[in-house]
């Protein structure tokens, strides 16, 4: 009894702390929709991220103006370095990478703006506590809300907003630790012999469904 009594005393501590800002693991796959205010653009795809070795890659399908589209991105911030690739026809160009890579983290700076459950709190594995964010974009180019898990510092939403696009909202979800197939981190054999284009646009992750507008 004695036990139980500590055990729970221990859990009220831990859920009583303040939240903190945290990183997600460093090593994630999962899927993510991107859709933005003025209705023109949405998206569904999937991603694979690796903080360690800073690459990002990001394959969609979606609309833009009712018309389907597909995009798949591999960013290698560490080579500045960025490949489309076209899968079915094997071809792919090369860009490059001007943006610097941001992990996928609550910046420190970043205010709590609630504690909350999504779901319900009513019984075990019915809720999911979450903690949402506000702050600033990179180079005060905008205002970002982000919704991460509490336990384990999952992505579940995050909003920007700039001024010439409005709302984009990004939703994250079937998140998984790991990556099944690292070789999708690398170029494809068909990009290897590619030539640099030139290309004079900052690329980022905002920008690569922006671009689309």
């Amino acid at each position: 009894m004695m036990l139980l009594v500590v055990l729970t005393c221990l859990l009220a501590g831990c859920l009583a702390q303040k939240p903190h800002p945290c990183s997600s693991p460093p090593l994630l796959s999962g899927g993510l929709s991107v859709s933005t205010q003025n209705e023109k653009l949405w998206v569904y795809g999937t991603f694979l991220y690796d903080a360690l070795g800073q690459r990002f890659r990001i394959m969609e399908l979606g609309t833009y103006e009712n018309k389907s589209i597909t995009y798949d991105a591999l960013l290698l911030y560490r080579e500045k370095t960025m490949y489309e690739i076209n899968e079915h026809d094997r071809t792919c160009k090369k860009k490059p990478l001007t943006a610097d890579f941001h992990p996928m983290a609550i910046p420190k700076d970043a205010s709590l703006l609630a504690q909350y459950v999504l779901g319900s709190s009513s019984g075990p594995g019915e809720g999911l506590l979450v903690n949402t964010w506000i702050g600033d974009l990179p180079s005060k180019a905008g205002k970002f809300m982000s919704t991460f898990t509490e336990f384990g510092c999952f992505p579940i939403s995050t909003l920007y907003h700039t001024s010439q696009y409005g709302w984009v909202v990004t939703s994250f979800f079937n998140n998984v630790v790991g990556i099944t197939d690292p070789d999708q981190l690398n170029p494809p054999d068909f990009c290897l012999d590619e030539e640099m284009r030139a290309d004079k646009e900052q690329t980022d992750f905002l920008s690569l469904f922006l671009n689309k507008l």
